[in-house]
């Protein structure tokens, strides 16, 4: 009532709707998808949810998604424009990827101006041309992209989009991987792909260095304060207080943020140096087979393929990169810097949460439940199921269910999952 009274738009209560049986699940999609457009507001779907708090928690997550609730989307909606210009962006590893410049439209509530193309084999195939009509979907009402040219309203002067032949930031060759349909920049001192690298190594999922992003990476790049990502670890305050904008407090923080990375496990670094094909789930993979960054870069093709999860194709990318003499200078300077390279195994456990039992609820910003527990416990710390007076402190994120109300109950102190890594700072 209270959100109501402050102006938001809210569904009214008959449109929350108990259901009896799961029959009638295809009944009320059907009705939802003929009322969306008849709503003061947007909606992309409907979310079917055990009426039962304690069963639904009972149930546990996937991820981050919990197993008592489920979302199902409605089909995503097209809109007719003109597509502008095509612009060509660089991406961390070098990759030349098409964008579209569109006439403005909206779609779902929201304006477009850009969507993705893909690739050029793509354009190629859907046969997409300068000046086109084309028709643009936002996927799962997110990403808009364009679905193929209206080929009846061509007036003639459509032009082909031609494949670039240089990077647009360095201007070095642009070529492609056998193999492959994208294309590429060659130039690893491409200034463009360096700003991806740093941008994409300090992110939430990688090294999460707070209020680092790409403004401040593109800027401390194009000043030389920093040549990889490794020169992020040496950045000097007094450089840093001379840039336009950067007061004392700014500065203080990012210097912050940046020494307290050094701790973050060596999946997160591994997953952090961008390396093709290994994100955060096969940089897991990896670690917890050979225990560190050391034995991976040791390793060859044979026993990378021994791993389960690891193909040929990721196998050959991780010692190709490993192999690279720039990138063994890159990870002597981190080694330099003090980041973890190694896994802290199970037996090799930290005591900086020695005698502390935590419980979990909720959905916390960058770890899952699993890495949760799992950093719980190389710090010593000990995980339960359940909230009792023997708790020592309730991790809780978003969403966080009856375990939250049982904590205030009983007086045990909440920690967010921010609370908890400033506990293992040093």
């Amino acid at each position: 009532q209270l959100l109501r009274d402050l102006g938001f738009p809210l569904p009214p209560a008959g449109d929350i709707t108990p259901l009896t049986a799961l029959e009638q699940i295809d009944d009320l999609y059907a009705q939802w998808i003929a009322r969306r457009n008849q709503l003061n507001y947007e909606v992309d779907g409907l979310v079917i949810k055990i009426n039962d708090r304690p069963l639904a928690d009972s149930l546990g997550y996937v991820g981050k998604d919990p197993r008592g609730a489920l979302a199902l989307k409605f089909p995503a909606q097209e809109k007719n424009t003109k597509l502008l210009n095509v612009v060509v962006n660089v991406g961390r590893t070098g990759v030349l990827a098409p964008a579209a410049e569109l006439e403005p439209v909206e779609i779902g509530g929201v304006v477009v101006k850009n969507a993705t193309l893909h690739n050029y084999d793509e354009i190629a195939r859907k046969d997409i041309r300068l000046g086109d009509t084309v028709v643009v979907k936002r996927a799962g009402d997110v990403i808009p992209y364009i679905v193929g040219p209206v080929v009846e309203l061509r007036q003639g002067d459509e032009r082909v989009i031609e494949l670039p032949t240089h990077c647009p930031a360095c201007g070095a060759p642009a070529g492609r991987v056998p193999g492959e349909v994208a294309l590429y920049c060659d130039n690893p001192a491409c200034p463009a792909q360096l700003v991806r690298r740093v941008e994409y190594f300090v992110s939430r999922g990688a090294m999460d260095i707070e209020t680092f992003g790409a403004q401040t990476a593109a800027l401390l790049i194009e000043q030389g304060l920093i040549h990889d990502v490794a020169d992020i670890y040496t950045l000097d305050r007094s450089a840093l207080l001379a840039l336009e904008g950067f007061q004392e407090k700014k500065v203080d923080n990012l210097l912050a943020g940046i020494e307290a990375s050094k701790q973050a496990p060596a999946g997160r670094l591994l997953t952090a140096l961008g390396i093709r094909f290994v994100g955060s789930v096969v940089a897991g993979l990896l670690l917890d087979d050979l225990g560190s960054l050391d034995a991976l870069a040791a390793a060859d093709e044979a026993r990378l393929m021994t791993i389960e999860g690891i193909g040929p194709q990721t196998a050959a990318a991780v010692v190709a990169w490993f192999a690279d003499e720039r990138h063994q200078h890159l990870l002597h300077k981190l080694r330099q810097a003090g980041l973890q390279f190694a896994l802290t195994r199970p037996g090799q456990t930290l005591d900086t949460l020695a005698g502390l039992t935590f419980v979990i609820t909720g959905t916390l910003p960058t770890l899952t439940r699993e890495e949760a527990k799992a950093l719980i416990e190389q710090h010593g710390g000990k995980v339960t199921g359940a909230v009792s007076k023997n708790t020592s402190y309730l991790l809780a994120g978003e969403k966080a269910g009856s375990k939250l109300a049982k904590a205030g109950q009983l007086g045990v102190p909440i920690l967010d999952e921010a609370a908890l890594r400033a506990m293992l700072s040093p």
